[in-house]
């Protein structure tokens, strides 16, 4: 009997100043759930330049996932974003947990300037709008540990053409939220349904649909 196909989902230790990181407070829920017939495997990754490499390339060696979805924190965002592209820099503006701060620096030496997402992105913003759920279609990953991820995500499915990668940023928690003045948040419950209904899309859609999704600015 052939095994069931694997989800590598992950997400963050907290960083900054914050004590929770609400992408590893969803994902974890949805470990050893089964979603469009694929089994979920969740990992948490450091917000750690070099360690979150090594740990990314020994869950995927151990794992073997047909689909690797990353998730991080973006505070300051008001919706569910799908990361479009992601760019090899890091050019971080506050260290990471290490204390390493690299700037202007190539997450692959002698890597391509930019990965496009391999999972139907447009596809999961429909759906997760239908559900009532804010999302959009994001054009930047930031330059810190998050792009970091998503660069090597892509660069793993670039090597290797059975597996299909993308990263998606979530918004603060109300708890974190509260701490800031008028900054938005998404209840945990939220984003675990939005990154089921986007994990639902990713296994069962391999061909993305056509629709306008962009910015103006």
């Amino acid at each position: 009997m052939t095994s069931q196909p694997r989800i590598l989902l992950t997400g963050f230790t907290p960083f900054g100043n914050e004590d929770i990181n609400p992408s590893w407070e969803a994902v974890r829920e949805l470990d050893g759930k089964h979603i469009g017939g694929h089994r979920v495997v969740t990992r948490l990754l450091p917000t750690i330049f070099a360690d979150s490499q090594r740990e990314l390339a020994l869950a995927v060696d151990e794992v073997e996932p047909a689909i690797l979805l990353g998730v991080g924190q973006a505070g300051g965002r008001s919706r569910v974003s799908l990361e479009r592209v992601a760019i090899n820099v890091q050019d971080a503006r506050i260290a990471d947990n290490a204390g390493a701060q690299p700037i202007d620096a190539a997450i692959v030496a002698d890597g391509p300037a930019a990965y496009f997402s391999t999972l139907p992105i447009k596809s999961m913003l429909k759906a997760l709008l239908a559900e009532g759920l804010p999302a959009e279609v994001s054009n930047t990953a930031g330059t810190f540990v998050c792009n970091h991820v998503a660069y090597l995500m892509l660069h793993l499915a670039a090597q290797h053409h059975h597996l299909r990668a993308g990263f998606i940023h979530i918004p603060y928690l109300p708890s974190q939220a509260a701490r800031f003045p008028n900054a938005p948040s998404m209840s945990q419950h939220d984003v675990v349904r939005a990154l089921s209904i986007a994990l639902r899309v990713a296994a069962t859609q391999h061909t993305d649909e056509r629709f306008g999704a962009g910015t103006l600015d």
